[in-house]
């Protein structure tokens, strides 16, 4: 079978070296980096990488064996030179919808992209729209939507023995690009990635982050969001973590610590008046595995066979992503009045950061 020629670009922290961070957390099985992942896959070939920083991109380079040759400071000459069949695009979001469109107009047929997508609501279009144009296939690395563990989750879900979904709590949302693009990601996946209907949102700081259209830096936020076949979910920041609740008509199925346990409560009779009670029954164990080893895999299976990925054809459940953070900001913008989607928005996430040093040994 064909053997896909693979890029990274951006070669720091997820690019290549957050593996180093993560060792012996169950929740995070190895490769979980882009290039780690390209490196253990049996059908990419990880042949070059791209980064301005050239010490960063030199240790990239070494732990991947790619050598000097294939190492650009430049990502247009990369992609002109090297004949790739999937690029990683692990840069932050600020300059991400200007390489992917790049790459998408360039010939590249499928993208990895960190998330959060990009850094705005009408970039985000611009990437579908090249995406569309081209042909081109894109997942997004909101990791839990390729996870083992969320995967019986769902499947449980999905059975129906508890009946229809009705509600989704999820007990941490963080920031709204870094972690809640992956909060999002999780309520879509479970229900069924539906449309959303409207969004009611607020930043806790209030407006600190906001100079007029631009967020200087990446803002807390939490809301309710509530999807077109009437499930609602509520996105909400507590001490708690990252769990959640998914209640159905007979029972409530809670991953607990990020999904290293779950509990299951069916709706049971419990006395001869017919009242019910939610009673706790086994679930059982699902065996961790890579989430960036599956959603690589996901990326060559469709390149094999011209099916969708679960990114969704040209983005869509990216751009979904998106918009939901956007309609966040949009509401706490309006007073935290409910925003019906879809929706336009003139928000640009505009930080002035530093590039992270990635960890290079662990």
């Amino acid at each position: 079978m064909k053997t896909y020629r693979a890029a990274v670009i951006g070669c720091s922290r997820m690019g290549g070296f957050i593996d180093n961070e993560v060792v012996g957390a169950r929740k995070h099985v190895p490769p979980y980096s882009h290039g780690a992942g390209f490196f253990a896959c049996d059908r990419t070939d990880l042949v070059a990488c791209a980064d301005p920083r050239t010490d960063v991109m030199a240790m990239f380079g070494e732990r991947y064996h790619i050598p000097k040759t294939h190492q650009y400071t430049d990502y247009r000459e990369m992609i002109a030179r090297e004949n790739l069949d999937i690029v990683s695009v692990a840069t932050q979001p600020e300059p991400r919808a200007e390489i992917i469109i790049h790459a998408a107009d360039h010939g590249i047929k499928a993208i990895y992209a960190e998330k959060a997508l990009c850094a705005s609501l009408p970039e985000a279009r611009a990437i579908v729209d090249a995406l569309q144009r081209n042909g081109t296939i894109l997942n997004l690395g909101t990791n839990r939507r390729w996870s083992a563990l969320y995967d019986g989750m769902k499947a449980e879900l999905d059975d129906g023995d508890l009946g229809p979904l009705k509600q989704l709590v999820i007990y941490m949302t963080g920031t709204l690009f870094n972690t809640g693009s992956h909060i999002f990601d999780l309520l879509m996946r479970l229900n069924g990635d539906a449309p959303v209907a409207w969004v009611q949102g607020t930043l806790p700081k209030g407006g600190d982050s906001l100079d007029g259209d631009l967020l200087l830096e990446d803002p807390l936020g939490e809301g309710t969001i509530h999807f077109a076949n009437g499930v609602t979910a509520y996105a909400l920041n507590t001490g708690r973590g990252l769990e959640v609740d998914a209640i159905c008509e007979q029972g409530v199925l809670s991953a607990l610590n990020d999904g290293q346990e779950f509990m299951l409560r069916k709706r049971v009779v419990v006395d001869d008046r017919g009242r019910t009670a939610l009673e706790t029954v086994p679930f059982p164990e699902v065996e961790p595995a890579s989430s960036t080893l599956a959603l690589i895999e996901d990326l060559v299976h469709a390149l094999d066979t011209g099916e969708a990925p679960r990114g969704g054809s040209a983005g869509q459940i990216a751009y979904a992503n998106t918009e939901v953070i956007f309609a966040m900001i949009e509401s706490h913008r309006r007073g935290g009045a409910r925003v019906t989607l879809p929706i336009e928005s003139s928000v640009r996430l505009a930080r002035n950061s530093k590039p992270h040093q990635p960890q290079y040994t662990a």
